[in-house]
This record gives C-alpha cells, structure tokens and sequence, in this order.
C-alpha cells in the first residue's frame, strides 16, 4: 500500500489506537509496523486469531500479558553462554511465570470448539519450564536482595558476616559507652566511613585513641577514627563482603547455566508471548468499538452495512450502507459541503486498509470486503506553495500518479475531482478520467458538485448516483448516504434560508441554463419522492409492528384461555376422581357389611338392611343434586317402557354397570341389580346397553343368582403388559367378584418388568378399605411377579 493513501485516510491514528491496547514493547512495536496486507490467505489468518481472541475475551474474561518483559537481549547472551544479571534473570522469571499464566488460560475452557479455534495450539505449545522459573524466584528476592539460602556457601558467610559484625559492634559499643571517655565524643554512635566502621572524636582527643584516621567532619573539629581493637574485625568484615559477592557471582553464573541450557524453549515463549499480546491488543481495540469480521472475497465485491467511522465519536457517528463491485464499479457522490460525502470516502477506505490488517471494522456483522493490491486516496486540498502548484495542479498531479499506477484489482477514491478550476472543463476531466476507469472495471469511489457528473451516473452502465442527505429546512446534514439518487447542491434553498432575498434569488436563477433547471427540478422531485417513500415504508413498519403486537397479545390471551380451560378440567377430573372413591368406599363397606349378615345370618335384620338401603340412596340422591355439571355428559332417552328384566344398562349417576332384574314400578322406577346392590332407578338415569341376545334360560339363571359371575371366579388374576390405568381397573372389579364369592385370598400376575406396574397396583390396594393386607409372592409363589391380597 502507498504512504500517501495511509497518510490520507489517517491510518496511523487507528495505529496509534491499536498500540495503546498492547501491553509489552514488544508487541507495541509490532502495532507501530501493522500495514495492509494483499495476500487473501494470510489476510484471513489475521482475522481469524482477532476473531478467536475476541471471542475468548467474551467467554473468559482478559489475559493480562503484565509479565511480559522485554528479554531479546538476555536470549542473545544466553545463545553464547553468558552469564546474566539479577534484574535478567527476574524478568526471564517472569516471562515463564506468563507463560505458565497463557497456557492456563489457553486450556481454561478446553472445549472442542476451542480445541479448533487458531490460538489453541499456540498456548499448548508453550514450554513454562516451571523448575528454572522456581529456582531464579527461589535465588533471587528482588532485583537487590539474593536469598540466604540460594548457596549453602553463601548462608555460610552471611553467617559469618553477621557474626562479626556483632562482635565489632560490641567493642565499638564498650568504647562509646564508657563514661570516662564521654567528653572526648562528638556523638555518642558508630558510623561508617570508606566501608569500615568508625567513632567521632573530638579533635582535640584524637591522640587517646590509637588506631587510623579516616574522615574528618568539614570544620575539622571531628575526627572518624577505626580504633586498633576493631581494625582486624573490620578487615575480617571486608574480606567476608567479597567472599559474599564471589558467592552471589556463582549462583548467578549457575542460573545462567540452567537459563542456557533451555535458551530455544525460552525464546519460543518470548516470542510466543509477544505474537499473543499482539493478537490480543487487535481483539481488545475491536472490542472498544463493537468490531466484526469481514468477509473478504477476490471478486472486487464491497457491502459495508451500517459501517461507523471509527476515529469519529461512536456515540454520534451515522452508520453508513456502501456498495461497490456488483451491479456498478464507479459510485458518484454528490451534494453540499459539510454532508458527509468525505466522511463516506474516507470510510471505505480505512475500512479496506483495516480489514486487510487483521483489524475487525466496526460495521454489522455479514459486511463484505475485497482484497485490493493497492489504495489510491486524493483527498483534501494540498496546495503546495513550495513547488510553486494551484490547488488543481496540486490535485491534478496526484490524479496523473494515480492513473500511472491503477491497475483492475485497485480501489480509487477521489474528494471533489475536477475541483479547483473552470468548471466546465472540470466536469469535462472528471468524466474523461472516471469513464477511462470505469473501462478498465477498476473500483472507483469519487464526490462531486457538477451536476454533468450526475448525468453521466445516470447513463452510463457501471456507474451509480449516491448523496448524503442534507435537511435544508435545518440547514444541517443527516450524514445519510442514500445510494441510487444523486444530490443537490441547495445553493439556492440553503441562500433563501440564510436571507437572501427573493429577488436576487430570482435573478439568478434565470442565469442558469434552462435545461439544468429542468434537472435539479427533477432531482428535487426524485428527493421529495424518496421522502414521501421513506414515510410510506415507515408507516407501513409501524403497522406492520402493531399487527405483530397484537397477534402477541392474541396468542397470549389464547393461551391464558388454554391454560384456565385446563386448569378448569384438571379441577373437574381431579374432583370427580375424588367423588368416585367415595362412591367405592361407600360400595366396600355395604359389601363388607353384606358380608358379615351372609356370614352371621342372625345379626342380620331386615329394618338394620333397610336402614343401610336408604343410606345409600340418600347419598346417591345428594350426589344427583349437588354435582349435576360434574357428571359426564351422557343422558338417557329411554322412557319407563323401555327396559325390561334382563336388560344391561349404564347408570348414569353411579358411573357403573347394572342389570334390569324387574319392570318398572308404579312410579316409574327400575330396579337394577349393580353387583351386590340393588336400588330403584328412575328411566332418566338409566342407558340401554345394547348386547347379543342371550339364552333364555341363562338370563334367567343371571337374574335370580344376581352373582352368577362371582359363582365361577378363579383365585388369581393375569395384568401382564397392561398399562396401569388398564390393570387397575381390572382388579377393581375382579376384587369385587371376588368379594362377592367370599375369597378370602387371591393373586394379582404383574411380572417384574420395570416394577412400574407393581407399584401402581400396590398404590391403589393401599387405597381399599376392604383390602387386609398384601404382600409380593415368596419362593414357589410367584416371587417379585405377583402380589398375594387378603380380604
């Protein structure tokens, strides 16, 4: 890519935005040499790592790189074997320390989509080398301090050191501390001068205490003097600091060593580090502006949508919707100053040289770009008074280069070209140059005042009329490009606004040929269309949203509705459940009590079983009254005449079967027989069953018996593969048989299976009342297959 271009479209700020998201030097030197690339593959690497990385900033949170220090010059020693020094070795610490920290990081979320994304393998192949990182943090305190125990033989004199330096301080201690030499001090403490320690005399004293002379305060009335006693401690003292340094000069040569030995592993991850730091600062800055990645294509194809400036205040920014590259190759802007049109021009470009950086652009997502060999930008005025050229030579001159050096696979942006002349022959230029590259099918983007350029747009194949909306009765531009209708200069409506009187107005417009009146009258009746269409689409958007909010508001009240009726249902099912296990209670003891009058024939009495008979039909009677709503819906047709003895009916109230064992009375009743209950029913609860005719003789045998079917019941009973609704009911009413023919003991056949059918049947024995107890079948029974009932 040319400077110029860059220097243009003000590239070197997104640079300089870029760079401050970089943490290490490092990785800030590679943001300051960040520039275009041209070839698609790589191109589409770049954004790849911005875009996993941007992702995992999203789902993990930020890496801090920190840690990273600038260490290229230690690696280089270390490739000689040299050895390094303390705040060398810390800061390579460090970088392992990152290392380790990156690659946690990197297997945080070691799911399958990150195990595929282009950065996984970059943090599993970092070596963090965690033994040397150790032991230079176990060695080294600080960048002035070694740990004691980093050499048995350097805590071997620091012992020694700390040894002496006691004694010393003891004697310089008896010598300050004597009272009978009290006067003879300056201060009454031990100092330090030329690396041994020393007392202050007065200078008049000097000669009571043997030993050497030091220092001397600037007035020259004290004297520093190393006392005989201690000049041996003291020496003892220096010799012990050297053996210290000769000591802290292996340790370090010794972690140099270790450093070396792994010099390859060490500058793959200072090297990794930095590549990632880079990576992240690109995710990062895409983040700060809500960045996406473009699809990048070698068709010439551009569609930018809702694209935003990025140097300008995303706050205030008006997305802009550029095309190029499909039905047309040249976009002619046109309208006022001040509207925008640079702003649009400048956007495509910065957003070619961005997306070919590796950068996102901050556009909505599904936005197009092409790979372009080169960008060629005139924009602005650069009047150059040095060389001597006009505005127009000045743009002319960068036009001429520009035509030089295009080439099919280029894009073209050119601000107000044809500018700074006659306009005639301006306009005649600009055609000239932007029909030779439209030739050529070279993208080209280019703004514009003459209205010869608008005409040429609109009928010339390859090339589209654009305009940045201006609102004139504001006299504030929308920075809305509007693609397909060319714009107006509003000279006239912008000077009427401002003040300019009518007549002047007037007058000039009868300087203009009649044939350009025609044709900006007929741009402002596209424009008042447009308008109009705009507030129609607008319109028809708002209705199209009440209609959508309605259906919702519908579709809730019908399912509000839905839920009630279940709800209702639920209730109803739920309560006729209920009055159903009364009516079964109420059965299971009349049966029980039918039993003990069978049994013990002289309890029984006929007012005790009349009494009982009444009971029960005052109940049914009740229940007839109080829930008509809840019973089913069925109802009988039948009149009195209707049923005869022998007649299988439905009871309506009862829910139950029954037989007619006698024709209905004087007031119409009908006496059914239901098991081991008979009552007298009226036609109206009563439903003829239709079923094959039976033999005579054997409707005659079931009338008198009542219990015939009883009479033949077996003492088990088979529900294998039945659901448990279905079972239930079945032994519901074999248990009733079996009541009636006085079994005391039987035997459900459920199978093992799942043991669902086992617990359903158990759940509803629980229930009975005339069930005693139950249990599963022991060995030789059945086992975990049946159930054994008493009753």
């Amino acid at each position: 890519m040319n400077l110029r271009t860059l220097r243009l479209l003000e590239y070197n700020k997104i640079v300089e935005m870029l760079t401050s998201y970089a943490a290490s030097p490092m990785a800030k030197r590679k943001c300051e040499r960040l520039k275009p690339r041209k070839d698609p593959v790589l191109i589409q690497t770049l954004q790849q790592e911005t875009r996993d990385a941007l992702i995992r900033l999203n789902t993990q949170g930020n890496l801090s790189f920190a840690g990273l220090r600038d260490i290229g010059a230690s690696i280089k020693r270390l490739e000689v074997q040299g050895a390094l020094g303390i705040k060398e070795l810390l800061d390579i610490g460090s970088v392992l320390d990152m290392a380790l920290s990156a690659r946690q990081y990197g297997s945080s979320d070691d799911n399958e989509e990150k195990a595929h994304d282009s950065l996984y393998s970059r943090f599993m192949e970092l070596v963090p080398l965690e033994h040397l990182s150790q032991e230079i943090h176990r060695c080294i305190l600080s960048e002035s301090e070694i740990a004691d125990d980093a050499s048995s033989g350097l805590k071997a004199v620091r012992r020694n050191k700390k040894l002496t330096n006691e004694k010393l301080h003891n004697q310089l201690n008896k010598l300050v501390t004597d009272q009978s030499k009290q006067t003879m001090f300056q201060d009454n403490l031990i100092t330090m001068r030329n690396g041994r320690y020393c007392i202050p005399v007065k200078q008049e004293y000097k000669n009571s205490f043997p030993g050497m002379i030091h220092d001397q305060s600037s007035s020259g009335n004290t004297v520093f003097i190393e006392p005989l006693a201690v000049v041996n401690l003291n020496n003892q003292l220096k010799e012990l600091d050297n053996q210290e340094l000769a000591e802290i000069e292996k340790i370090l040569e010794n972690l140099s060593a270790q450093a070396a030995s792994e010099y390859e592993n060490i500058k793959f991850d200072f090297e990794t580090l930095t590549d990632l730091d880079f990576i992240f600062a690109r995710a990062n800055f895409a983040r700060s502006y809500k960045g996406t990645e473009p699809i990048f294509n070698t068709d010439g194809i551009v569609d930018i949508k809702q694209g935003r400036h990025p140097l300008l205040d995303k706050h205030t920014v008006v997305p802009v919707d550029i095309k190029l590259g499909e039905d047309y190759n040249l976009l002619i802007i046109t309208g006022p100053n001040t509207g925008g049109k640079t702003v649009s021009l400048k956007t495509l470009g910065l957003f070619t040289l961005m997306g070919q950086s590796g950068l996102h652009i901050p556009a909505l997502d599904g936005s197009r770009l092409n790979v372009f060999d080169d960008v060629f930008a005139d924009i602005g005025d650069e009047q150059s008074i040095e060389q001597s050229l006009s505005t127009f030579s000045s743009h002319m001159s960068n036009v001429v280069y520009i035509m030089n050096h295009v080439t099919p696979n280029t894009l073209c942006l050119f601000d107000e070209l044809g500018g700074g002349t006659d306009p005639v022959e301006g306009a005649a230029l600009a055609i000239a140059i932007l029909s030779s590259l439209n030739d050529q099918g070279i993208r080209c983007m280019a703004t514009t005042h003459y209205s010869e350029l608008k005409l040429f747009a609109m009928s010339t194949p390859g090339v589209q009329n654009a305009s940045c909306e201006f609102d004139v009765a504001t006299l504030m531009p929308t920075y809305r490009l509007i693609i397909g209708i060319p714009g107006k200069s509003n000279a006239f409506a912008i000077s009427k606004k401002l003040g300019l009187s009518d007549d002047i107005i007037e007058r000039a417009k009868t300087n203009i040929d009649s044939n350009k009146v025609d044709f900006e009258t007929l741009l402002s009746d596209l424009e008042n269309s447009r308008k109009e269409i705009e507030r129609d689409k607008a319109e028809i958007a708002r209705f199209k949203e009440e209609a959508r909010q309605l259906k919702e508001r519908a579709k809730a009240k019908d399912d509000e509705l839905s839920a009630k009726k279940a709800q209702i249902l639920a209730d109803a099912r739920e309560e006729a459940a209920d009055i159903l296990e009364e009516a079964k209670e109420m059965a299971d003891s009349a049966i029980k009590k039918y039993n003990k009058w069978t049994t013990n024939p002289h309890k029984a009495d006929a007012s005790t079983m009349e009494n009982e008979r009444k009971k029960l039909r005052t109940k049914m009677d009740d229940y007839r009254k109080m829930t008509p709503e809840k019973r089913k819906s069925m109802t009988s047709h039948h009149t009195a005449k209707d049923f005869k003895a022998g007649d299988t009916v439905h009871v309506i109230s009862m829910d139950t079967t029954g037989t007619v064992t006698a024709p209905a009375d004087s007031k119409g009743n009908i006496k059914v027989q239901m098991g081991i209950l008979s009552s007298l029913l009226p036609a109206s609860d009563l439903v003829i069953i239709e079923t094959p005719k039976q033999n005579n003789a054997q409707v005659s045998i079931n009338n008198k018996r009542g219990m015939g079917k009883a009479l033949n019941i077996q003492p088990e009973i088979n529900v294998l593969g039945m659901t448990v609704a279905e079972a239930t009911s079945l032994v519901d009413r074999y248990l009733d048989d079996a009541m009636m023919a006085h079994l005391h003991k039987v035997r459900i056949i459920h199978g093992k299976g799942t043991g669902a059918l086992r617990k359903g049947i158990h759940d509803y024995l629980r229930k009975q009342s005339y069930v005693k107890s139950f249990r599963l079948g022991e060995y030789g029974e059945g086992e975990a297959g049946v159930t054994i009932v008493e009753l």
